[in-house]
């Protein structure tokens, strides 16, 4: 049996969080120069990814219903559609050891962190299908509605020191894949996760040059940062190839974090 229609042939309409900047503002870019007949990309910064017709950006909060509400909204408003393709990359990253010199780790750190990274994903997720599932299958081999791509981080398997708050919610977030893309797969819509090691985004960029180079000298191949516009290929790969489904998938150079 041959293969069903691939998203992007279909000129779909996308949503992606956390699009003002980073990995967010790079799959955004990447997705309206792919085919998207438009792209709304939700932060809670001001700013688009880049200037053009096809990147309508909406300021908003990912853990608040009634934001993302606004922003599919904004999808069909904008662009005649309901998103097909729904990428999350809206994050927190706090550093903070459990026990330190500072005391302990505040509860309310832990707490936003979760907040954003993991009900924030979850809550995307939920309103993003829901308003999906209302849209018709691209065709009758794989009667594919559309796809969610969440953004773990390796923290979730080799979580360094200071990372507990971020390792917690990045595991939680590859944890859900699964179980999230066998909830959706009878309405034909996929859910995969990329886990990211690190890249050149803006917090990244901030560290001192010799930090920077430290951390790209422990990638083993190639022994460098990544650049976002690799993480935003892969999420076009993962848009057009029906059977990546279910699935988390490193994007780290081979990376292994050491403790610290």
């Amino acid at each position: 049996m041959p293969a069903g229609a691939t998203l992007l042939s279909a000129s779909p309409v996308a949503l992606v969080t956390g699009g003002a900047s980073g990995l967010g503002r790079a799959v955004a870019s990447r997705l309206a120069q792919s085919g998207c007949r438009g792209v709304v990309a939700l932060d809670v910064q001001e700013g688009a990814p880049a200037p053009g017709a096809r990147i309508h950006a909406v300021r908003g909060d990912v853990s608040s219903e009634a934001d993302v509400s606004r922003a599919l909204d904004a999808c069909a408003r904008e662009f005649g559609s309901a998103p097909r393709i729904v990428v999350s990359c809206a994050g927190v990253a706090p550093s903070v050891r459990l026990l330190g010199k500072r005391g302990l780790h505040p509860l309310d750190v832990f707490e936003r962190t979760l907040r954003v990274n993991v009900v924030g994903t979850f809550n995307v997720m939920r309103l993003a299908a829901d308003r999906m599932k209302e849209l018709p299958v691209l065709d009758d081999v794989d009667k594919q509605r559309g796809v969610v791509v969440n953004t773990a981080s390796v923290a979730a398997f080799d979580g360094q020191i200071g990372q507990v708050a971020y390792a917690a919610s990045k595991g939680a977030v590859a944890a859900m894949c699964l179980p999230a893309a066998r909830d959706l797969a009878s309405l034909g819509i996929r859910v995969a996760t990329v886990a990211p090691g690190v890249f050149k985004t803006p917090m990244v960029a901030g560290l001192p040059e010799d930090a920077q180079r430290s951390l790209a000298a422990a990638v083993p191949f190639p022994a460098r940062l990544g650049d976002p516009d690799e993480f935003a290929r892969l999420v076009i790969h993962v848009c057009d190839n029906a059977m990546l489904n279910g699935e988390v998938v490193r994007l780290d150079g081979a990376l292994r974090m050491a403790p610290r």
